[in-house]
């Protein structure tokens, strides 16, 4: 699977983007697709995950915030990023695992290049 993440930028705090992760291959709806971020000088951290649109998982710096999405047709996921935050600042990544995948980068077999989002106070 190649996933290809896109959407990335520069935005005012208290804007929002949307994220766009397209994959390629046949089997894109068995994947639980994930959504991780790397802040500057930091670890890669969980985001948001969902399986097949179903259960979705956020962390709680993003919940209320950040809606994971997807859509099986296209093969892509989407994160949109409300009411961004400065500290929202980081290399986004999404993700593709198997069905129990959820918040831990160790679950997921399948990595984009990722984008760069970045919010200014």
């Amino acid at each position: 699977v190649s996933l290809v993440e896109s959407g990335g930028g520069l935005v005012q705090a208290g804007g929002s983007l949307r994220l766009s992760c397209t994959a390629s291959g046949r089997t894109f709806s068995r994947y639980a697709m994930g959504w991780f971020r790397q802040p500057p000088g930091k670890e890669r951290e969980f985001v948001a995950s969902g399986w097949s649109g179903t259960s979705t998982y956020y962390a709680d710096s993003v919940k209320g915030r950040f809606t994971i999405s997807r859509d099986n047709a296209k093969n892509t996921v989407y994160l949109q990023m409300n009411s961004l935050k400065p500290e929202d600042t980081a290399v986004y990544y999404c993700a593709a695992g198997g069905p129990f995948a959820r918040t831990r980068t160790s679950s997921y077999d399948y990595w984009g290049q990722g984008t760069q989002v970045t919010v200014s106070s």
